[in-house]
């Protein structure tokens, strides 16, 4: 796997962590906690999103799903 792709998988992970242990989380405060840009921290979104591992019940604030998920 290249560096680039190992660093966006760790990065995703480590978002939907944060998530998960916070409950409910804005996209702005994602964005200051990860030190990553706005477009950054929606396509790590869109992508959780489209695993069934977040949702946006309110527009720009995120929670995780009640999907199983192993993590390693």
């Amino acid at each position: 796997m290249k560096p680039s792709t190992d660093r966006m998988l760790t990065r995703i992970k480590s978002i939907y962590l944060y998530i998960r242990k916070k409950g409910s989380v804005s996209t702005r405060e994602l964005v200051e906690e990860f030190g990553i840009t706005e477009r950054t921290v929606q396509r790590d979104l869109n992508v959780l999103e489209y695993n069934n591992l977040v949702v946006s019940h309110e527009r720009g604030v995120w929670t995780t799903t009640n999907k199983k998920i192993k993590v390693s």
